[in-house]
Parts: C-alpha cells; structure tokens; sequence
C-alpha cells in the first residue's frame, strides 16, 4: 500500500482510509540554510502525517535530508517555513526557548554517537536530564531504566568503562525515561558491529512498544527498514516514496 502524505492508506480499487489522529502533521515543510547568494535549500516542501505509536523508517542517500527532517521534526531545529503540528503544539511558529520547553520530556533522541558525559555515570547520564526537567523521582526513575536495558550491574560505570553496545543502552534509557510519546533515532546502529546492532534495534523496538511512543528511525540499513511498520524514502530534499510495510 501506498501512503498519501497528509496520512490516509490508498489503493487503486479502494477510496481512502482515514489513520489515527497524526501525531505529527507537517505542511509544505521547508527548511532553507544560509542568506543570499549562499543560501541552501534542504527541505523542498515535506507533506507528511504520522499517527501516534506507528514506527517510520527514513531512508535516502546521503545528503537527501534525513537528519535535516529529524531536527525539524524533534524541533532541534526550526522551519524555514511551511506547517508542522507536533503533538498539537506549532513548531514552525515557536521560538528556540519555547521549542526547548516543547521537547522537554514529550520527545526522546538517540544519536549514533552516544553523546554520554564522560565525567557522569550511567546512572548520572540518564537521572540528570530528568532532574533539570524537574520530574520527580529521577534517579529512581533512572535506575530503573537502565535495568530495563540490561543495565542494572553497570549504573556506576563511567561510559569509558562501557563496551559501545553499553553506552547505546545507556542512550536509549536516557532517551526513554522520561517516557516520550516520540522517540527519534538517527543510524542508532552505525557505530557498533552486526551482532551488538541487532541487539540495540531488538531492544528500541521492545522499549518503544512498551510505552506505546512513536519511533522515527534513520537508517540506510533495508532490513532495518522492512522491520518497520512504513518507510519513508527522501530524495534532494523531498519524499521520494512513502508505503506501508
């Protein structure tokens, strides 16, 4: 099946029918680079409609705008112009305070590169960004994660004590603590070997169903992508294909 991107499942012999209330909702979306002469357009004008608890694959070449749609989408970086509703909140229209509050526990990211403080332990990397989001429990509610991924003899441990497959973990409980509706995870696997990868992806995909988030997952990996419930395909800034799995 084929999606159309304002978020209904079409096919020739049938009309369409309507998705669940997207949890994310973007319009001619576009996001432009630079001023003048140096200018650079990223996003061409993005349609898309994502249903809460569905998980998407984004895939594309290099330089077609994966990451670029993640950070609008995450509201790590603003639109240049166009719509995008996220949980019914505007983020084209918010300022960079405003999208910070807006990201605040609502929407969790998980970078290839682990982005752990050195000088924090496991348990530290995961209870701080709870603190500063004043939820209440933090360390409890760390610690509790990181034995949901495996974690639970390694909460002292500083990230240069941890294998790569560990920090990813770490990553993922500090991503999930907070118990976002919206997960993001840019090539999650990309700095570990098959076998640790298959695990972490067997892992964010059990974490994500238990909490019912949506998962957006960057990857250039296909059987990654098949793994997921629809692939978005992006190609020089625009989408290329859009299809259920």
């Amino acid at each position: 099946m084929v999606l159309s991107h304002m978020g209904s499942v079409t096919s020739p012999a049938h009309s369409p029918i309507a998705l669940p209330h997207p949890t994310i909702l973007a319009s001619d979306l576009r996001l432009t680079l630079g001023s003048g002469t140096s200018a650079v357009e990223i996003l061409k004008g993005i349609d898309l409609a994502v249903p809460q608890g569905q998980t998407i694959a984004l895939l594309g070449p290099s330089g077609s705008g994966k990451s670029s749609l993640m950070a609008v989408l995450s509201g790590l970086e603003r639109a240049s112009s166009g719509t995008l509703q996220v949980a019914g909140q505007d983020f084209v229209g918010m300022s960079e305070d405003d999208l910070a509050r807006a990201r605040r526990g609502r929407i969790g990211v998980v970078l290839q590169a682990f982005h752990l403080l050195p000088t924090m332990t496991a348990l530290e990397n995961v209870a701080t960004p709870l603190e500063l989001a004043g939820m209440p429990e933090a360390r409890e509610r760390a610690e509790a994660e990181l034995i949901a991924v495996g974690l639970g003899h390694r909460l002292s441990h500083y990230p240069a004590q941890l294998s790569g497959g560990e920090q990813q973990r770490v990553a993922i409980a500090r991503a999930l603590a907070p118990h976002p509706a919206l997960v993001f995870a840019d090539e999650p696997t990309g700095n570990l070997d098959a076998a640790t990868g298959a695990a972490i992806v067997d892992l964010l995909f059990t974490r994500r169903a238990e909490g019912g988030a949506t998962l957006i997952i960057i990857t250039h990996d296909e059987t990654l992508a098949r793994q997921c419930g629809r692939v978005v395909t992006l190609a020089d800034g625009q989408i290329a294909s859009d299809t259920l799995a």
